[in-house]
């Protein structure tokens, strides 16, 4: 089987379920495991991810309003493909190429049209069930049996390590920078299960903007800086956004410096395998002071004022 896959989750799946040899294309943004960045390319942004947050939500927003894709698809790489299977999703149009991209690419193809899997996960629950999805289509039930199991055992081991917390702090998620959004989706559910108290957001739900005076008043004991597709320096890069809001030396969470910047990009914002580490992250964040094994600190820092 040829499979193309469009978003960096999806890569991971069809990896992690032991097909990343058959992969034939991917997304710009698909970068893990290693060895697809060798891959032919199909996408492309409309917009330079190199700008600011403020500037790319400017773009973003634009493109939407003018009714255009925010991504590009290579039509005639795709085609050259020839996949029997293109992985793609329906969740944010803002976030990756879209179902309708893809169905638009494929459309004037003559013969058998490849089979399209669109993936919209809201719920940790929904991202497990889109591995029994893809390995379903991939006839892989046994390799997606085994991972099951493998998360059944690291989600429980980690609950019962977090239950032994003698106090949950409260927590705020930041996913984007310039305008302020807290993130939603999966992520309450991953600090409900490292241990943390998730502030503003609800599982499930679409992230949004947030005013900063909601912030200041719910008053978090530790905020997480996540931003969607960055890294650790990307991050920092715009920290200073935060840093001269007013009050922003007044929040708890800045006086006890439990300020935190994590890879939101390879962990958080991924709704693939890897969110079982994005928990384990969470949990070390929680117990940074404590004598714990930190498997993960390599992918987070504590932000010092």
């Amino acid at each position: 089987m040829r499979i193309v896959s469009l978003l960096p989750s999806s890569t991971e799946i069809v990896c992690k379920l032991g097909f990343c040899k058959n992969l034939v294309g991917v997304s710009h943004e698909c970068d893990y495991p290693v060895s697809v960045k060798d891959l032919p390319i199909l996408t492309k942004p409309r917009f330079s991810p190199i700008n600011s947050s403020q500037e790319i939500d400017i773009s973003v927003q634009d493109l939407l309003k003018k009714g255009l894709s925010v991504y590009e698809v290579n039509t005639d790489l795709l085609k050259k493909l020839a996949p029997d299977l293109i992985i793609t999703q329906a969740q944010c149009e803002a976030c990756a190429v879209s179902l309708n991209d893809v169905k638009e690419a494929v459309s004037d193809w003559v013969g058998n049209k490849p089979d399209i899997v669109s993936l919209e996960p809201n719920y940790l629950d929904e991202v497990w069930s889109d591995f029994e999805r893809v390995g379903k289509k991939l006839n892989c039930t046994d390799s997606y049996l085994k991972f099951k199991s493998e998360i059944e055992q690291r989600l429980e081991k980690l609950k019962q390590k977090s239950q032994q917390l003698i106090k949950r702090p409260s927590v705020v998620c930041v996913e984007w920078i310039d305008p302020l959004m807290i993130a939603a989706n999966w992520v309450p559910e991953l600090v409900d299960i490292a241990g943390g108290i998730n502030l503003l957001s609800k599982p499930g739900s679409n992230s949004h903007i947030f005013k900063w005076e909601e912030i200041i008043e719910s008053n978090p004991e530790f905020i997480i800086m996540m931003p969607c597709g960055f890294d650790i320096n990307r991050t920092l890069e715009e920290i200073e956004i935060l840093k001269q809001k007013p009050d922003w030396s007044k929040l708890e969470a800045v006086k006890s410096n439990h300020v935190f910047v994590v890879d939101g990009n390879q962990y958080f914002n991924r709704p693939g395998p890897r969110l079982i580490e994005s928990a384990e992250i969470l949990f070390e964040i929680f117990n940074f002071n404590e004598k714990i094994v930190k498997a993960h600190e390599n992918s987070w820092i504590r932000l010092e004022e």
